[in-house]
């Protein structure tokens, strides 16, 4: 029992150094995997579900089907199905069965990690439920497949996400241990900003010279987007990342230092604008919001000091407004 406590804390150690800032949720993940239990978490886009997921089936070894949740998911793209052509010379043969990623997931005793579960048909998600009730499947002219020792569901699904999304039956929650995962801290996304940014291969240093803005002024300028009253939603971290990278790349192609207010305004528009939703009601463009939210962050004094609009940096000609 003490060498399976052990390993299980080097296990949560070791991913945590891919997943930022996530330790309690690394632990109730480890802990419910290593009771054989199914899994789902459930929290905004870039907040890590996958990450964590993939990183557990990795760490401890485990085989990992992944299964991208759709309106096109049939069952018999989950299970498997016979081959058509093989099938008119062989008949319902066993060899015959082409076998999905739930198969191979049974027979092989793997994670099957099915990503935006909330986006799956509900007769697939009724196939699911058997399968994780019974644990095993039945699939007609093959027989009965009961899952090897190892087999759980992990799910993702992003609840805020309202487009082509189907709510979740109390059947299917019924049998999964469902862990909430919300954003990380203001330090913790500089951090995941740092590291991917450092892992570029045009190099970037680490601590924290991005060649654009501040990386501590692109998260909160990226963590505004979720509380401004005309957005329902917000910018995941990934908007932080790619703010980075186009407003070094921009900053090149204008022959300007990366922090050029204009560099760093349109590297604001084109990584957030799309990311974030506005509120019904609201007469207002994303572009205009996102205009305001970075004058808020990076405007400042001429002298560097508050107080008053004069010798403010306001936006750059072009920069989309409402009129």
């Amino acid at each position: 029992m003490g060498d399976r406590v052990l390993e299980l804390h080097q296990l949560v150690e070791r991913l945590q150094a891919g997943v930022v800032g996530r330790v309690r949720e690394t632990e109730l993940v480890v802990a419910a995997i290593a009771s054989d239990r199914h899994i789902l978490i459930e929290g905004p886009p870039g907040t890590g579900k996958s990450t964590l997921l993939r990183g557990v089936a990795r760490e401890m070894d485990i085989g990992f089907e992944f299964v991208e949740g759709n309106a096109e998911l049939t069952p018999a793209r989950v299970v498997g199905h016979f081959d058509p052509a093989r099938v008119l010379s062989d008949g319902y043969d066993p060899d015959v069965f082409v076998p999905g990623p739930l198969m191979s997931a049974l027979t092989n005793g793997s994670l099957l990690y099915i990503e935006e579960l909330n986006r799956v048909p509900e007769e697939t998600l009724n196939v699911l439920i058997t399968v994780m009730s019974e644990r095993e499947i039945t699939v007609p002219r093959f027989g009965t497949v009961e899952a090897a020792p190892g087999f759980r569901l992990v799910a993702a699904m992003n609840p805020f996400d309202a487009v082509g999304t189907a709510r979740i039956s109390g059947a299917v929650y019924d049998r999964v241990c469902r862990v909430a995962v919300g954003y990380q801290s203001s330090d913790d996304e500089t951090l995941i900003v740092q590291r991917a940014v450092a892992a570029d291969v045009s190099g970037v240093d680490s601590t924290g010279a991005s060649g654009a803005a501040d990386f501590e002024q692109i998260v909160e300028l990226v963590r505004l987007t979720r509380e401004h009253p005309d957005l329902r939603v917000g910018s995941s971290v990934r908007g932080a990342i790619d703010m980075v990278f186009v407003a070094r790349s921009l900053a090149e192609l204008r022959g300007v230092d990366p922090a050029d207010p204009s560099v760093s305004l349109d590297a604001a528009l084109v990584a957030l604008s799309g990311r974030v939703r506005l509120r019904e009601g609201t007469t207002r463009t994303p572009e205009d919001i996102v205009t305001e939210l970075w004058e808020r962050v990076f405007a400042t004094t001429a002298d560097g000091e508050g107080g008053g609009d004069e010798g403010k940096v306001g936006a750059p000609t072009g920069a989309m407004t409402s009129s």
